[in-house]
């Protein structure tokens, strides 16, 4: 049994059909399955059981499944470290960031594109849900997001905690033009639209939790887990919305008011996570010790 094979194990699996696998292989049918039957005698043992049209893993096919996907994981990465080898800093960083967290990225882009003109960028934007979704299957290296993650399966840099603030429409005439600052209590009332994760608790739960700790049920008019969809909301008259204060770096609008809320006891907490175990390319090292170097009081 060789990486080819399992690579070929892989794709009929996740497609559930050989014509299906075969098509995203680029190859025929009939030596995908010869390729099947010769990894299910190898090992004497059936891999898949036909259900109707598709085929599905047995115990044994779930196994290796699993396996194979680490297997090829750290291939791709001994290729990747032995490549880098002799060469300089170069190829593509992948970059996943929440809306909300966009502003921690600029800077950094900047420095590492001029201390390593040869490398260039993808980005990936979502919530802290997607993001890590896309960390977990490689499809990005990095990722800025707000906590809670799980520690156990990611490695983090904390950066800079940050208050919440309320961002109500401009429209609205609850408060003097000089008054800069709110309590809670005088939230209790207002429509409000909050940042919602995909899956998972988040910003979302924290914030209610937060109005419960102050006596009252958040009057949540809509959830979204885009913020400048809310912050654009907000500038229309729509409602209220609580989000952390830099957000309000990366996007301009007109038509709103920001006020800090004296009595919010909590704050939004941003991560760079890469997963553990995995072999971070010369790029993503070089990037990583930049946020190192500028938030010397973060932690790993």
């Amino acid at each position: 049994m060789d990486i080819k094979q399992l690579r070929y194990f892989c794709a009929v699996a996740e497609e559930g059909q050989v014509t299906k696998a075969a098509k995203r292989l680029h190859m025929a049918q009939p030596p995908l399955s010869q390729q099947l039957k010769n990894m299910e005698e190898e090992l004497n043992i059936p891999l898949f059981q036909k259900d109707g049209r598709n085929i599905e893993l047995t115990q044994a096919g779930k196994i290796l499944y699993k396996k194979a996907l680490k297997i090829m994981d750290e291939m791709e990465d001994t290729v990747t470290e032995v490549k880098e080898t002799d060469e300089g800093i170069r190829g593509t960083l992948t970059i996943g960031s929440n809306k909300s967290c966009f502003s921690f990225l600029p800077e950094q882009m900047k420095q590492l594109r001029i201390k390593h003109p040869d490398i260039s960028y993808k980005l990936r934007e979502g919530d802290t849900f997607f993001l890590a979704e896309s960390v977990r299957n490689r499809e990005i290296e990095l990722a800025i997001v707000r906590l809670p993650v799980d520690p156990e399966e990611f490695n983090m840099i904390r950066l800079p905690s940050e208050p919440y603030v309320l961002v109500i429409p401009e429209s609205w005439n609850s408060f003097p033009s000089n008054r800069r600052n709110v309590e809670m209590e005088e939230i209790k009332s207002m429509p409000l639209m909050l940042l919602h994760r995909i899956s998972g608790a988040g910003q979302f739960e924290v914030i209610v939790n937060e109005c419960k700790s102050h006596g009252f049920d958040p009057n949540i008019i809509c959830e979204c887990p885009d913020a400048s969809m809310l912050l654009s909301l907000a500038a229309t008259g729509v409602g209220a919305t609580i989000i952390p204060k830099s957000t309000l770096y990366a996007f301009s609008y007109e038509g709103i008011r920001v006020m800090d809320i004296k009595d919010f006891s909590i704050t939004a907490d941003p991560v760079i996570i890469w997963q553990k175990d995995r072999y971070l390319t010369k790029a993503a090292q070089r990037f990583l010790a930049l946020f190192e170097s500028a938030y010397p009081l973060s932690s790993v």
